[in-house]
């Protein structure tokens, strides 16, 4: 049902950039189909694979680490370019890679089998804490280089998240926690361009490095305002599907990161509210397969997938309804790009994997002892 609602919106909040960029109206809708496709062929192919073997074949899970790593390094000169001042992508042609994407189903991936192998060992400092503090850093560090502040963040909490799950405890894990803080801290304070759009979020006016902060400044709080406008033309019912003013040019972004206003501005209410309820319930579903789940392993993976996808929509509606500072962080399952699609649809695979698998072992146990 997300999915369906994401193509419906998307095929009206894209439709003028298609024109203005490509002289087609349905060109971010085909690749979206394309993607989609993929993303579902992936999500099959992980529900049917065994979540377990990330345990028992330890190579897999190192490998895919290594991977991992060696493509957020990738993005960084000589064989990245930066695109708008941000070295995030992977150029494949057709297709743009953004490694941090994966590099947060990894986190929870890695992190999953390392908590669940030491066992009763996550008490003490140097298994629970230490060696996952070290895994997290590892795939959040390049990140926070990119800049790439929001993926940065999601990595540390869903880090956060697994860790206090599997039973870490909170006094080993404050050092990593406080140090990742300050560094992200750091880095946004240092960064002109981010400091300008929390000033323009508390209506603070910078003076220092006034050119490159006004400028900004002006650009974050545009986005905000004109998806406040889209919101308010929507009111109640909505101006109807394609009927969208905002997205001719007004809205920034209207068919990634603030899709969900141009969804708002056509179906109204109806569709905020639907939409909010539909990713809760996504959640719920999920807390529901990781209480049924046959194992520790099963219940971090779950809690961890299931985490990055709702976080990260209930972030994006809060920046699109200024109740947070502008950042750019896509709506899953609605926002066009191939690879925030396919790494959400892997989530879900593994999700499912867990539901499944654990599903027929129990079967099989009850089966066996009558």
């Amino acid at each position: 049902m997300i999915v369906a609602l994401g193509l419906i919106v998307l095929s009206s909040a894209s439709e003028a950039n298609g024109v203005r960029l490509y002289n087609d109206a349905y060109f971010f809708m085909k690749r979206q189909f394309a993607y989609l496709a993929v993303g579902i062929l992936i999500a099959v192919g992980t529900a049917l694979f065994d979540y377990r073997k990330w345990r028992d074949h330890m190579f897999l899970s190192w490998f895919a680490f290594a991977v991992v790593f060696a493509m957020l390094l990738a993005v960084f000169p000589p064989i990245g370019r930066a695109i708008n001042g941000s070295y995030r992508w992977i150029n494949l042609g057709p297709l743009n890679l953004q490694p941090s994407e994966f590099a947060k189903l990894l986190t929870v991936i890695i992190l999953s089998v390392w908590l669940d192998r030491v066992g009763w060992r996550v008490e003490l400092f140097k298994h629970g804490a230490v060696v996952p503090g070290l895994l997290i850093g590892i795939l959040a560090a390049p990140v926070m280089f990119e800049p790439d502040f929001g993926s940065t963040m999601v990595i540390g909490l869903v880090g956060f998240l697994v860790m206090l799950i599997a039973g870490v405890r909170l006094l080993h894990m404050f050092p990593f926690f406080a140090l990742g803080g300050a560094a992200l801290v750091y880095k946004v304070v240092t960064n002109a361009n981010r400091m300008a759009r929390i000033a323009a979020f508390f209506g603070i006016k910078i003076e220092v490095g006034a050119e490159v902060m006004d400028a900004a400044a002006k650009r974050a709080a545009y986005q905000a305002d004109q998806a406040l406008v889209a919101i308010g033309n929507g009111g109640i019912w909505g101006v109807g599907l394609n009927q969208s003013m905002q997205k001719h040019y007004y809205l920034p972004e209207a068919h990634t990161d603030f899709i969900f206003a141009i969804g708002a501005e056509e179906l109204g209410l109806p569709f905020s509210v639907a939409t909010l309820l539909l990713f809760i319930a996504f959640f719920g579903l999920s807390l529901y397969i990781a209480c049924k789940a046959s194992d520790r392993l099963g219940r971090f993976l779950v809690m961890g997938m299931s985490f990055i996808i709702f976080f990260q929509a209930m972030f994006n509606i809060g920046v699109v309804c200024e109740a947070l500072p502008t950042k750019g962080m896509a709506l899953p399952f609605f926002s066009y790009g191939g690879t925030n699609m396919l790494s959400a649809f892997f989530a879900v695979g593994t999700i499912l994997s867990v539901g499944i698998h654990s599903y027929t072992g129990n079967r099989k146990r009850k089966i066996q002892h009558g």
